[in-house]
């Protein structure tokens, strides 16, 4: 059972998702997208495959978008492509792929759509909401 996540440890999102992979019972592949980038075709199949927009996969908080001018309209996607390569922070986080799909993870309760088993036990975020019952069930 393979599953992937793109992870930045210094995002809150990021850590919970990852935290309900593992409260599955499943040990993903992690990857420190920021240290490790996707190549252009495997960034361009995840967002595809989550149902994206290239713009959509866009991170604008805490990155150069602003400063790139990223919010112009007129920009193609192969040139919002270059600058998620040339600066990864601006890849949003968490994307996910499992044997169900890809998502990207904001909010994080969005990867219990995907992951192929169920939550093991009570699951709470890490400022206190609770998203998992004692008996694994979704409650958001």
């Amino acid at each position: 059972m393979s599953v992937t996540i793109y992870h930045n440890p210094d995002c809150g999102t990021s850590r919970n998702t990852l935290a309900m992979i593992r409260n599955a019972g499943i040990e993903p592949d992690v990857i420190e997208y920021l240290k490790s980038p996707p190549d252009r075709k495997t960034l361009t199949d995840l967002i595809a495959r989550a149902g994206l927009t290239v713009r959509a996969a866009l991170r604008e908080k805490g990155t150069p978008y602003t400063k790139l001018g990223l919010a112009e309209p007129s920009l193609s996607d192969e040139q919002l492509l270059d600058a998620m390569m040339e600066h990864p922070i601006l890849i949003n986080r968490p994307f996910v792929a499992t044997p169900l799909g890809v998502r990207l993870c904001r909010p994080s309760e969005v990867v219990l759509d995907i992951l192929p088993a169920p939550q093991k036990g009570s699951f709470a975020k890490e400022d206190g909401e609770q998203v998992v019952d004692s008996e694994g069930r979704r409650l958001v």
